[in-house]
């Protein structure tokens, strides 16, 4: 009976050996799963374990096959590599076969820094490669091939193995690579199974072929499979390092602690990322400038992180010759061993300001002279300051804090300069003071430091001296405004103006005169200033606005030159009823066989203001003949309507009427209204023949009158 059978892990020098001791004959390897720790490299003829294979009869015609041919099984189960070999992949498989059995035994091959202390793990691991642990008709390893291999091609790469032998039939490939673009990258023999490449392979191009292996018969028909075929290719440091992300800029504060990290450097390699193709370290090759320290700055080896390394003290941007340091940084991959590959990228560190400088005063006093009347700049207050131009440390803010109790001055800052321009905002007078003194303050833009304040220098003072200047007299007040009624007599007086010289250390005399009289109505007395009237007032005039006349008059010192200061005065014109009303329309239009006998609508205006405008009173003048023709009502304030009696023949009447307005004593007009009697047809009105027809009456009457005085004159 078959004892169940015991595990047991004997560590070795180089490996870990997992042995499974049976206690009876079994046919096949005594031991069909090993582990072994990677060498730097399996070198040539170099024994790397023994396999044993028993077929619990003599062994007869026994064959060894391995899945990678840079390895072979000697008769004796000795498996040796045929060549150096520095990377044989994770996992070996060697078939064996006899007369009377045959059997696959595993070699796992494990890197140093992997666990093999439990059973568990060692399963775990086995899982991890995928690879069943049930018996296969066809075993197809992975296959790892080195990139940037040169010719001769093809070469010999791998080997897929069918436990049932190869006879009467023929292994086929097919996947990406061999028969999908890239075709023919791989090719398989269709007897023996051995797989081969025929170019150079490019790891960044494609790292990884899966591909598919599967047995047919002679006709085609498939016997076996397909089973995966995993080929990979091993990366060769074939790949610089670059900087793929630059411009790299960073900042630091100035006075920043030692250790403060500036920037992180971060190069691409495209080699393999878990091989030391791909293991960057980084290196500060060149610093410029090299003052105060040649070694400002350290860069993190592993991640790049540039930190700075010398006190704050020297990390004064103040002091320094550039606040700007470039830096070469090197990135070597090979975990930066020398036969690493190298690239280089510049990094620019700028040392950005504080404000640890209070700007000054380049003088503690300045002067300033002014006209007095004069506004603008009239003095730039220039201060000095150590911090950096490009910012908020070195851009003062000026303040007066003394002597401004009029906020007759202003100060604003230069942003070119950065001076103080300080302002005359509000026109100085001479006569109530002659000088003034200004206390002024200056500060940035930005807090200073908590350490620093400011100081005595941050401050100054500015004497103004004010000159006088002949100044113009000034009218009290000035608009003038009087109200007088239109129509006054000519000559009469309007008003006295009043005009004051403010230059009152100075006696001087002064004469009036006038600057502009739309109309032509006024005058004024030189030297006393009186103004009269050389014309009537009119309200109804043009040059008259909403009640309002308006005239400049001029008050002249005696100085030299002379100054002239100008007064304006507005009168206000009261109404007198001084024009007639007038009528509108004059001209109306009615058909002679009309139904509607009210003519017309009359209105009534009047140039002056209520109440010597309407109400208006419309009136007919005596109508001549034995019947009345017409008659007028009134409608309202403003208006009358024209009503026929009956109806007329074709011919043009002129229609008398008065109208009346309000005024007291009230003002008529007499306007002759026209109206025409015409001909209507089909909506048409035909007011042709009316004055031909009125002519012809006249002429008429004009004869008659002319037999009757002839037969008087007889008599």
């Amino acid at each position: 009976m078959l004892q169940r059978p015991r595990l047991e892990l004997y560590p070795f020098p180089n490996n870990f050996i997992l042995l499974l001791k049976d206690l009876e004959c079994v046919p096949g390897f005594q031991q069909k799963v090993f582990y072994i720790e990677k060498p730097f490299q399996f070198t040539a003829d170099q024994l790397v374990l023994n396999l044993k294979f028993d077929d619990c009869k003599g062994n007869n015609e026994l064959n060894f096959e391995v899945s990678n041919p840079d390895f072979t099984v000697d008769i004796d189960g000795s498996l040796v590599a045929l060549k150096n070999v520095s990377e044989a992949g994770r996992a070996l498989f060697v078939h064996a076969r006899s007369e009377h059995a045959e059997d696959m035994a595993e070699i796992f091959i494990l890197e140093a820094n992997e666990k093999r202390g439990a059973l568990k793990e060692i399963l775990k691991l086995e899982g991890s490669l995928g690879i069943p642990r049930q018996k296969r008709a066809i075993l197809a390893t992975p296959i790892l091939i080195p990139e940037n291999q040169r010719p001769p091609f093809p070469r010999l790469v791998g080997k897929v193995i069918r436990s049932e032998g190869t006879e009467g039939v023929k292994f086929r490939l097919s996947g990406k690579g061999v028969d999908q673009d890239p075709k023919g990258i791989f090719r398989i023999n269709e007897m023996s199974g051995d797989v081969s490449v025929t170019r150079t392979l490019d790891r960044e191009a494609i790292a990884n072929y899966e591909l598919e292996v599967e047995v047919v018969d002679l006709n085609g028909k498939t016997m076996d499979g397909p089973v995966r075929l995993d080929v990979s290719v091993i990366d060769q440091n074939d790949n610089r390092p670059m900087f793929k992300e630059g411009p790299y800029v960073g900042h630091v504060m100035e006075g920043s602690a030692t250790g403060t990290t500036v920037m992180r450097m971060t190069a691409f390699d495209a080699d393999d990322a878990s091989t030391d193709n791909a293991l960057l370290r980084y290196n500060i090759l060149k610093q410029t400038p090299t003052k105060p320290s040649p070694n400002m700055f350290y860069i993190d080896p592993e991640k790049g992180d540039i930190v700075t390394v010398v006190s704050p003290a020297l990390l004064d941007r103040e002091t320094m010759e550039s606040p700007k340091y470039e830096l070469v940084i090197e990135a070597k991959d090979m975990g930066g061993m020398d036969v690493g590959l190298t690239g280089t990228a510049t990094a620019t560190i700028l040392i950005d300001d504080k404000n640890d400088h209070p700007p000054e005063f380049t003088k503690k006093e300045f002067q300033a002279t002014v006209k007095e009347g004069v506004t603008g700049v009239i003095v730039n207050l220039t201060v000095g300051d150590r911090d950096d131009p490009a910012t908020g440390a070195w851009r003062a803010v000026y303040s007066i804090i003394n002597g401004n109790p009029g906020q007759s001055f202003e100060i604003h800052t230069n942003p070119q300069t950065n001076e103080g321009m300080l302002s005359v905002v509000k026109p100085l007078d001479y006569e109530i003071s002659a000088f003034h003194t200004l206390l002024i303050k200056v500060e940035n833009e930005d807090p200073l430091i908590p350490d620093i304040a400011y100081g005595p220098s941050s401050t100054a003072t500015v004497q103004i001296t004010v000159e006088d200047v002949n100044e113009g007299p000034v009218f009290h007040p000035n608009p003038m405004a009087v109200t007088k009624q239109e129509n006054i007599p000519v000559g009469s007086v309007v008003l006295t103006v009043n005009a004051t010289d403010p230059d009152t250390l100075q006696h001087q005399t002064i004469r009036y005169s006038v600057h502009k009289d739309p109309a032509g109505w006024l005058e004024i007395n030189p030297t006393n200033g009186t103004v009269g009237t050389t014309a009537v007032l009119d309200r109804e005039s043009p040059f008259v606005q909403n009640n309002v006349y308006t005239a400049l008059f001029l008050a002249i010192d005696s100085g030299n030159p002379p100054a002239t200061g100008t007064g304006t005065l507005h009168i206000t014109l009261e109404d007198v009823n001084d024009n007639v009303p007038s009528l509108y329309p004059t001209l109306a239009k009615v058909c002679d066989d009309a139904k509607d006998l009210r003519v017309v609508v009359l209105g009534a205006s009047d140039k002056d203001l209520h109440p010597n405008t309407d109400p208006f009173k419309f009136e007919l003048s005596k109508q001549s003949g034995p019947e009345k023709l017409w008659r007028i009502n009134r409608l309202n304030n403003t208006h009358a309507q024209v009503i026929l009696l009956q109806n007329l023949k074709k011919a043009n009447y002129n229609i008398p009427i008065s109208v009346t307005d309000s005024g007291k004593p009230p003002l008529t007009n007499t306007t002759e209204l026209r109206l025409q009697v015409c001909t209507c047809k089909k909506s048409r009105m035909d007011c042709s023949a009316t004055d031909a027809l009125h002519i012809s009456l006249t002429l008429i009457l004009l004869s008659l009158l002319s037999l009757f005085c002839k037969s008087f004159a007889v008599l």
